[in-house]
């Protein structure tokens, strides 16, 4: 199994969800997009609800020689969101990783200004708020993403991702209400291996899909 792109992706997710929402189990729902992958998945599944969509930028925090390799993930004003046990073994401490989180937290404030240009984030308190992503590897910026929106006290919060490791998924289970991943195959290594095409959206292309479905 593979999708032809992105937005093939959602259109299935979009499909499972408005069956969920005749059923009445998506009341008011707001659906919260991690880009810049997840704009393209999100905005089909936005467009079948009829609801608003926005961003929730997630920035992965990097080992300091070695940025590709995530140690943890920041979200918003929150405190970072450490794997404790990888920066055990990496050697370092959260006050070793304090300039590389401050570099994070400036490049996600400068997204958070391009993306919402002065809007304040929508409120996720008693909605359904629908966290969607183009996949979940190892999980770990969705534990951030559910986490920060969990303490704004949504009614319902649904995580929901087109394909994903199963052991991850497994991992989630206690951060959201709901956990909706159509395809989850065991021999899973990266998101990239289930799209056929999977190349990386725009800054215009994120805002444009923002415009139409505007939270």
């Amino acid at each position: 199994m593979r999708f032809r792109d992105r937005a093939e992706a959602g259109r299935e997710l979009a499909g499972l969800l408005s069956d969920l929402q005749d059923q009445g189990a998506l009341t008011d729902p707001l659906v919260l997009a991690l880009p810049r992958g997840g704009i393209a998945v999100a905005e089909p599944v936005a467009r079948a609800l009829g609801a608003p969509l926005d961003v929730l930028i997630v920035r992965k925090i990097g080992a300091p020689h070695h940025q590709e390799f995530a140690v943890g993930a920041l979200v918003g004003d929150d405190p970072p969101l450490y794997n404790a046990g990888t920066l055990d073994r990496l050697g370092l401490t959260e006050e070793s990783m304090a300039p590389v989180v401050e570099r994070e937290r400036k490049e996600l404030r400068r997204r958070e200004e391009r993306y919402r240009a002065g809007r304040p984030a929508p409120d996720p308190a008693g909605r359904t708020v629908i966290v969607i992503d183009d996949g979940l590897a190892t999980g770990a910026t969705a534990r951030a993403a559910l986490r920060h929106v969990r303490r704004r006290r949504p009614a319902h919060l649904v995580l929901a991702v087109p394909v994903g490791a199963p052991d991850s998924l497994d991992l989630l289970s206690a951060e959201a209400d709901t956990i909706l991943c159509p395809h989850r195959p065991a021999a899973f290594s990266a998101v990239g291996q289930w799209y056929e095409d999977f190349e990386q959206l725009t800054d215009a292309e994120v805002l444009a899909a923002l415009q139409l479905h505007r939270a």
